[in-house]
Order: C-alpha cells, then sequence, then structure tokens
C-alpha cells in the first residue's frame, strides 16, 4: 500500500512539473506569435479611408459637375442624363418629404455620378440646395433619396477697419465678408447712426466666420466690437439675456437695444431732413417737411423701428401714398410714406415688433422718385426722428453683474489689444492697401478661451 502511495504522490509531482513546463512554454510562444503579428502588421500599408462626396465613396464613380440653365427642372436635367421619366416621377414623389423638386433654381450645381465602365452609367444625382445643404437621389435600385449637409468649420477672426465713406464699403472693398457690416449695422443698429458715418470713424470686431468647402458662407457670431463713432467708442458684448438668445450690452452692463431702431431701412442715404420750410419738389412751393427722406431703391425693406399697434394702413390722399402709421406707446407715434406696397400680415389695428417688415420703398403719392419719408411724433407734435433719444431696455440683472464683467474683461483687453496694433501700423505707414477710398482693414486669426465658450478650429 505505502508503495501505491508513494507511486501516485510521484506521478502527480511530474504531472504538476510538465504542467508548469507547459504553461511556460505556451507564455513563451504567446509572446513570440504577438511580436511576429505586430511586425506583419507594421508590414502592412497604411491605407487611409475612401475619401466620401456628398457621402458617396468618391473613387467609385465617374463624377461631373455642372449648374442649373435656365428653365431646367428636375425631369429636363434627369432625361438629358438618359435617366427613363418613370423612374423621374418616382423621385420626384420618393422626395415630397424630403426637398419639394419644385424649388430647383437656375444657377445651383448639381453633380452626376457615372459608373468607371465605358457605359457611364448614371448612378446618383445630386443637387445643392444652398451653400451647405444637399438632396442625394438613387438613379437605379430602390431609387433612395436623401437629405445632407457639407460640414460647417468655423474660425475665430479679428478686423479692424477706419472708414471713409461707409461701413459696407470699408468691408467689402478690402476683401471681408459682407455680412459682416450687416452684423454690426444690427448690433449698433440703436446706438450708432449709420446715416451719419464721418471720415474717421473706426471698428473693432471678434468675430466667428463660417467656412464650408474653404469658402465663406456667413457669420456665426460677433462675439465682442467696439465703434468709435464721432469721437465717442461704443463697446458691445455678447452675452446671455435669458436661456432663450443673446443680446448685447456695453462695458456697464447696459442693452445696446433702445426702444427704437435709428433708421427704419439699412444702406441707403439721406435725400432731405426734418423742415419747417421745404420747396416742395413736386409742388415747386415751400411748406413745413416734418420727416426725414432716405433714398432708396424701390422695393427696399422698410422696418417698424418700435413694438407698437398699427393705427392706419392704406392711402393717404394728401400726397404721402402708401403709408403706414404706428403708435409706440402714449409718447411716440412713427409714420412710413410713399411706400410701394405693405408687407404680408400687416393690418390695422394689428401689432407689429421692433426691426418686422411693414413695407417696401416706393414713390406712391406726391413723389419724384423712389424713397421712404419717415415721420416721428412726441405726444401728437411733429418731432426730428434723428435727434429722438430713445430710453435702453433692461441692462444684465444686478445678481448676474459679477459674472458679466468676468466674461467680458478677456474680450475687452483683446479688443484694446488689437487698438493699439492697428494704430501701431497707422502710424507706420503699414495698413492693408484698401482698392478704393473705403478705408484700411487689417484680419487676423485669433485663438481665445474662455469659461464655457467652445473652443473653434483655427485657419
Amino acid at each position: 500500500m505505502r508503495k501505491i502511495l508513494i507511486f501516485v504522490a510521484a506521478t502527480l509531482i511530474l504531472a504538476g512539473s510538465v504542467s508548469i513546463y507547459i504553461l511556460k512554454w505556451r507564455a513563451k510562444n504567446d509572446v513570440k506569435l504577438r511580436q511576429l503579428e505586430l511586425i506583419e502588421e507594421e508590414k502592412l500599408p497604411n491605407i487611409p479611408p475612401p475619401k466620401l462626396i456628398y457621402g458617396l465613396v468618391e473613387d467609385s464613380f465617374f463624377i461631373e459637375k455642372f449648374k442649373v440653365a435656365r428653365n431646367q427642372n428636375l425631369a429636363t436635367i434627369l432625361l438629358s442624363q438618359n435617366v427613363d421619366y418613370p423612374i423621374i416621377n418616382q423621385l420626384a414623389d420618393n422626395c415630397c418629404d424630403v426637398f419639394d423638386v419644385k424649388r430647383i433654381r437656375a444657377g445651383n450645381q448639381y453633380s452626376m455620378f457615372y459608373s468607371r465602365d465605358s457605359l457611364r452609367t448614371p448612378l446618383w444625382f445630386v443637387y445643392e440646395i444652398d451653400n451647405t445643404d444637399f438632396v442625394v437621389m438613387q438613379l437605379s435600385d430602390s431609387l433612395k433619396v436623401r437629405r445632407d449637409s457639407k460640414p460647417v468649420e468655423i474660425f475665430r477672426q479679428t478686423a479692424t477697419g477706419t472708414i471713409n465713406s461707409s461701413l459696407w464699403n470699408t468691408v467689402s472693398e478690402n476683401k471681408l465678408n459682407p455680412l459682416l457690416a450687416i452684423e454690426l449695422s444690427e448690433i449698433y443698429a440703436w446706438t450708432v447712426d449709420f446715416f451719419g458715418i464721418e471720415k474717421g470713424d473706426n471698428f473693432t470686431v471678434i468675430y466667428d466666420e463660417m467656412y464650408v468647402d474653404s469658402t465663406s458662407v456667413g457669420i456665426a457670431a460677433i462675439h465682442a466690437a467696439e465703434f468709435n463713432h464721432k469721437g465717442r467708442d461704443y463697446l458691445a458684448f455678447r452675452f446671455p439675456e435669458d436661456s432663450t438668445g443673446w443680446s448685447y450690452y456695453d462695458e456697464e452692463g447696459n442693452s445696446l437695444r433702445k426702444a427704437f431702431l435709428k433708421a427704419p431701412l439699412k444702406f441707403s442715404r439721406i435725400s432731405s431732413r426734418f423742415s419747417n420750410s421745404r420747396l416742395h419738389p413736386v409742388l415747386k412751393i415751400r411748406r413745413p417737411h416734418h420727416g426725414v427722406d432716405y433714398a432708396a431703391s424701390a422695393g427696399t425693406p422698410v422696418y417698424a423701428i418700435g413694438d407698437g399697434t398699427v393705427l392706419h394702413r392704406g392711402w393717404d390722399a394728401k400726397g404721402g401714398g402708401n403709408y403706414i402709421k404706428i403708435r409706440h406707446n402714449s409718447v411716440y407715434t412713427s409714420v412710413y410714406m410713399h411706400l410701394q406696397g405693405f408687407a404680408k400680415g400687416v393690418s390695422k389695428g394689428g401689432f407689429v415688433r421692433q426691426g418686422q417688415l411693414i413695407g417696401y420703398v416706393g414713390s406712391s403719392g406726391l413723389s419724384t422718385g423712389p424713397h421712404l419719408d419717415f415721420r416721428m411724433y412726441r405726444n401728437g407734435s411733429p418731432t426730428d426722428p434723428l435727434k429722438v433719444e430713445a430710453p435702453p431696455v433692461e441692462p444684465i440683472a444686478e445678481e448676474k453683474m459679477t459674472a458679466y464683467l468676468e466674461f467680458i474683461m478677456p474680450l475687452k483687453s483683446e479688443l484694446e489689444k488689437l487698438d493699439q496694433q492697428s494704430s501701431l501700423l497707422t502710424a507706420q505707414g503699414t495698413q492693408a492697401p484698401a482698392e478704393s477710398h473705403a478705408g484700411s482693414v487689417h484680419v487676423q486669426d485669433y485663438e481665445f478661451s474662455l469659461p464655457g465658450l467652445k473652443m473653434f478650429h483655427q485657419r
């Protein structure tokens, strides 16, 4: 019995030794095997992912780009590509919930995706709705239709400019996005008289610009700006007024939005001012002109300068032509005359919001050409619209003031730095060259970090 026990024990010891050896051998070989796999992986070529265009693999097709010609529609485009009419009809039906094919516009770009064989069979049709959105139609099999959009890159940028004629000219003639002028004019609509811009007025702005396919498609947001008008600095900082949106405030937390807009239309000129004795251009007699004439092209949009109730909308038989009269409060009333027509939804007794479209510039009534005769009344008496001082809306709430001042501090510092750089360049005579007398602009990429503010890509 003792011999049997000794034999069993020896057998177990031997088996254990063998198991340990096998495990060590396996571990050693697993390491070698993994090393060999890594070596083989390193030998494999680094194959880049396939390049996509409109969500389709570019190398899988022969692609041609076109522009929609005048009077072309989906049917005429696809028929010219040898796509059968029943397929076109089905595509139009499949597209109903995605895009109205009747809205295909001349001048917009579209692309045809063909097979890469000698037959060049049309397989996909892509129509660009605008700078970002497009619709993709499959021309075979299930005839799928989808709508998608191109990725938008946002870059933080800055610009400074000195004006010799107008904000619009300074921006457009110096290769900046023209929408920058519009955005600035809307921010400062209540504080800066853009019809009274003077030579030497200047601006500095920190903003985000949107790009699609390396092409600028708009201004995402203006974060801070400084506009020097008639020797006075007007600062503007973008800050959330509540959970629903953003507004602009000055360095003391006062809102830049006032009770009234400075003017009821954009980018025109004053052709006649408030006067108690003006020679009427049609009647050729002197009589009071208790308003401001803004010369503008027929059809130029006209906006309500403030919230109010429409007292009158119709025809003024005394020479004003089509006109609208709005009561803003117990003190102020505004009148818009010689209109070409009225905006949809504007009716007597109705309520309009500040900045709402109410009509279009025309020359109805006693008028020698298209213009807007704009008038304001204070307590029923005519007053010069250019001299009306409107009270501001609510400032930053007291409990938010500390957070606001901390928020704008780095932005204010950056604006000051940009002003100093611009002044230095001007003193050295190294301003960016202007193509005309519009002024000079310096543009540079800008990187900025702020708590709660997303960091954007830099161009």
